[in-house]
């Protein structure tokens, strides 16, 4: 993929939660496979995730989220992607999130969700394959 059109992804960390080591790995691993990562840092809210994503014109958002707030976070960044006209923008994540939220998460609009076991090679082929380059 060239330069002129990359995958840009804004990955996020929202809430509470101060782990970021694995967030840091994905972005990473994104970045060293060619895409343009913006790397939000901790406590973001999701109005901040929302607008960073809009201004960078990323094609996709990926949430970081161990703190038990999974439903209520992507809930509220898909929303407010909605209101601001992104809905185009694929929202996926990754965490501690039980398998039980999985169908409700993808209801809401969730594309994907990466739980512990994921490898860094697997996330990067479903964002190659899911998400569009931007020009």
């Amino acid at each position: 993929m060239d330069a002129v059109s990359r995958i840009r992804v804004v990955i996020a960390k929202p809430g509470l939660d101060g782990h970021d080591r694995g967030v840091k790995i994905v972005a990473r691993a994104l970045r060293d496979a060619g895409m343009e990562v913006v790397y939000t840092g901790l406590h973001q809210t999701p109005e901040q995730i929302v607008r960073t994503a809009v201004q960078e014109d990323a094609a996709a958002i990926g949430l970081s989220i161990l703190s038990g707030a999974h439903m209520t976070l992507f809930a509220k960044v898909i929303e407010l992607l909605k209101e601001n006209d992104a809905s185009d923008i694929v929202v996926f994540g990754g965490g501690i999130i039980p398998d039980d939220d999985l169908p409700e998460l993808e209801r809401m609009g969730v594309a994907r969700v990466f739980t512990p076991g994921a490898t860094m090679e697997e996330i990067v082929e479903w964002v190659r394959s899911s998400v569009p380059a931007r020009v």
